[in-house]
């Protein structure tokens, strides 16, 4: 009896042992572990802005309520505007760890790099632990991120379409009593252009430099490249040229027609686009806009701004990709850091203390959802709101209307879906004709967008050198995959 009863605690103990050296196991690879590990891990996020004094207090903070929440413990990277792309490039080139990564269409771009293999595919981790941010962020931009029908990057939720406006500088509206109601088209502007010119004559009342841009009847394939499919297209998804479209060479014309009339300045092919917006010293341009945009440019200005709709707002593939968050396809802890952006998208105390900063340090609170910036957060954690998750669960400032998220939601659900919304072009087969293709536009595309050039003349010319360039062969791959996709929809 003493011998069975010896055998028998025997066996349980080796159970024993087995299941904590499993569970030993188990802590190790947390990934398939449901729960809070005894020990949290640490999540690793590269974020692109100006880096911030107090990010690693503020990370600390953070730590202490994602620990308790869901294991996790937090190590935001910071890296420079203009270094981010490079510094990422190297980082994931040299398998230096990270989880989570700032993506986007203009850095560290989302397309490419997830076609490379560098993010992880988060299809089926968004349904196992992302189910918050499927109810939260506006299913347009799930869509348009996706690439070849799989998700690489939660897209933040904030304004969703892209619209141009027609901007003018409100004092010269008033002073000559300009009617900006009555402009919808570029060349709707002459009179008012006129007027202004006419009183001031050193003043150039258009603002344009390099980047200007009029609005555009094509949803583009590629930004960089003159073809895409037109805004009113009927279903057939046909490639055309954007220099053969007959709203854009009339805008071209009428471009031509107010440079050499004065209203735009005379380097503005090569200039910055926006030096006017310090003195004052213009009336109009066009810009891309959000709710409370007027109020936004006249606070940043110092000067009263307002503005009328140039376009309708359409949701694009770029719009969609503007700000997102991606994981690393060699991330420890992909299931973590799925919890953690669901967390960070749903819940407002984290979220807020991501964006804000500490209450006391950083900021005073107002009421329940309103809060005052003290000057601490200028210096110390002065974050870029648009990179970091969620809008519509973010505190209002003092200036910010009581409706401003219902605003939000409403322009969101205002606006059409682009025709190529959720197509995302590989130029792998077409890589040399694209690069030369880009140095084309690049070498007309200022000339003719500010009107510094007559059209007659340059747009046969850039038409004959895109041509040169590859054009034909960029447009029919582009076409095959195009309609590849369309079939695959149906």
């Amino acid at each position: 009896m003493a011998k069975t009863k010896k055998m028998l605690l025997m066996s349980i103990s080796l159970v024993m042992m087995a299941s904590l050296f499993l569970a030993g196991c188990g802590s190790k690879n947390e990934a398939s572990q449901e729960g809070t590990p005894e020990k949290p891990v640490e999540l690793i996020w590269q974020t692109i802005g100006t880096p911030q004094k107090d990010v690693d207090k503020v990370m600390a903070k953070v730590s202490e309520y994602t620990k308790e929440k869901i294991g996790v413990t937090v190590k935001m990277k910071m890296y420079d505007w203009g270094d981010y792309n490079q510094k990422m490039q190297v980082v994931s080139a040299s398998g230096e760890p990270y989880d989570i990564a700032f993506t986007s269409s203009w850095a560290f771009d989302y397309v490419n790099n997830a076609r490379k293999g560098a993010f992880y595919d988060l299809t089926e981790l968004l349904d196992q632990h992302g189910q918050g941010i499927k109810d939260t962020v506006h299913p347009s931009f799930l869509e348009g991120a996706k690439i070849d029908g799989k998700l690489y990057a939660i897209p933040v939720n904030k304004e969703l379409p892209a619209q141009k406006v027609f901007r003018y500088n409100k004092d010269l509206v008033d002073k000559y009593n300009l009617d900006i109601d009555s402009v919808k088209t570029l060349e709707d502007l002459e009179p008012l252009l006129a007027a202004v010119k006419k009183g001031e004559p050193n003043l150039y009342p258009l603002s344009a430099g390099k980047d200007f841009r009029f609005t555009l009847p094509l949803d583009l394939v590629n930004e960089n490249m003159p073809l895409g499919v037109r805004l009113d297209d009927n279903g057939d998804l046909k490639i055309v040229n954007l220099l053969e479209q007959p709203e854009v060479l009339k805008n071209f014309e009428t471009m031509h027609k107010f440079y050499k009339a004065g209203y735009v300045k005379q380097d503005a092919a090569t200039a910055t686009s926006g030096d006017e917006m310090k003195t004052g010293a213009w009336l109009t341009d066009l810009a891309h806009t959000q709710p409370f945009a007027d109020a936004l440019w006249s606070e940043s200005n110092g000067y009263p701004v307002v503005s009328r709709p140039a376009e309708d707002p359409y949701v694009y593939n770029w719009s969609v990709t503007g700000s997102m968050m991606a994981i690393s396809a060699n991330s420890k802890y992909p299931e973590k850091a799925m919890e953690f952006l669901n967390l960070l998208n749903t819940d407002k105390y984290l979220r807020n203390l991501v964006n804000n900063g500490i209450e006391g340090d950083h900021y005073k609170r107002l009421g329940e959802d309103r809060i005052e910036y003290l000057p601490a957060k200028q210096e110390n954690y002065d974050m870029p709101s648009f990179t970091l998750g969620n809008f519509f669960i973010l505190d209002k400032l003092p200036s910010d209307p009581d409706n401003k998220w219902e605003e939000f939601q409403k322009f969101n659900d205002s606006a059409k879906n682009a025709p190529l919304l959720g197509f995302n072009f590989n130029g792998d087969k077409v890589k040399t004709e694209m690069a030369s293709i880009q140095n084309v536009r690049e070498e007309f595309y200022p000339s003719l967008f500010t009107g510094t050039v007559d059209p007659a003349v340059y747009v046969p010319k850039a038409l004959e050198k895109f041509k040169q360039a590859g054009l034909d062969k960029v447009q029919a791959e582009m076409q095959a995959q195009i309609d590849e996709w369309k079939a695959s929809k149906k």
